[in-house]
Formats: structure tokens, C-alpha cells, sequence
């Protein structure tokens, strides 16, 4: 679950609000999707466009992903620990599989000679037979 923490909060609330319309759905996530947007809610206080933006995201995320998005991070909520803390949280309970995931998610099906995982890796290989000069 490393990402952009604008991004983060907004899969949080699409998460959330996914999960809380269905009657399987643990009444622990119900609360913390609650908790979540009305964290949110309460940072956005004396904003309305802000605040009409994360309602209209629960209803059409498609639409209101840009406003709301923009909203999130023109009023610096993608840098406050709580809502990435408490967005983090909630993914971990409604997506508890993504949890263990780092930021590369590697699945080989077949032989693998030489592989290399990691950012700005620099590698060289020579496979096969190779004879020196």
C-alpha cells in the first residue's frame, strides 16, 4: 500500500464506502469508513465546496475523483498524519491481503535467470555460453 497519499485516502473512501453497503460487511469497517469521512468532514469545516466534493464522491466517485482530489490536497490533507493514518487503517480492514504488500508485488511462473527487483537498478548479465578473448 505505498502510494501517493492524496490517492491513498481517496481508495480509502472508495473502500469504505464499497464496503459499508454491503449486509457481510463487519460493523468495525462500517465505523471506521464513518470515522474516516467524518474526519474529513471536520477538516474541510468553512469549505463547502470541499466538503459537497466528498459527499458527491461517495455517490459518483468517477466524477468527483478530480474535485475532490484537488480539494484533499489544496487544503494539505494529504499531509495530515491522521487521515493517512486512519485511511491506511481502513484499508487494512477492508483489503487485509494488501497489507503484507510492499511496493513490488513479483510473481514468477516460469524459469527465472537473473532477475533483478529494486528502482534504478543497473545490471549487466551474460547468459549462456560464453567464452573469454
Amino acid at each position: 500500500m505505498d502510494m501517493e497519499p492524496a490517492n491513498l485516502i481517496l481508495g480509502a473512501l472508495t473502500a469504505g464506502a464499497v464496503a459499508s453497503v454491503k449486509d457481510t460487511t463487519s460493523q468495525v469497517i462500517k465505523d471506521t469508513y464513518a470515522g474516516l469521512k467524518s474526519l474529513i468532514q471536520h477538516k474541510f469545516a468553512n469549505r463547502p465546496k470541499a466538503q459537497a466534493a466528498l459527499l458527491d464522491y461517495e455517490d459518483d466517485p468517477e466524477t468527483y475523483e478530480k474535485p475532490l482530489k484537488k480539494a484533499l490536497t489544496a487544503n494539505h490533507l494529504d499531509q495530515d498524519d491522521e487521515i493517512i493514518t486512519a485511511s491506511r487503517h481502513l484499508l487494512s480492514l477492508v483489503q487485509p491481503q494488501q497489507v503484507g504488500l510492499g511496493k513490488y508485488n513479483i510473481q514468477n511462473t516460469g524459469n527465472v535467470q537473473g532477475q533483478v527487483i529494486g528502482d534504478d537498478a543497473h545490471v549487466t548479465q551474460h547468459f549462456g555460453n560464453h567464452t573469454e578473448e
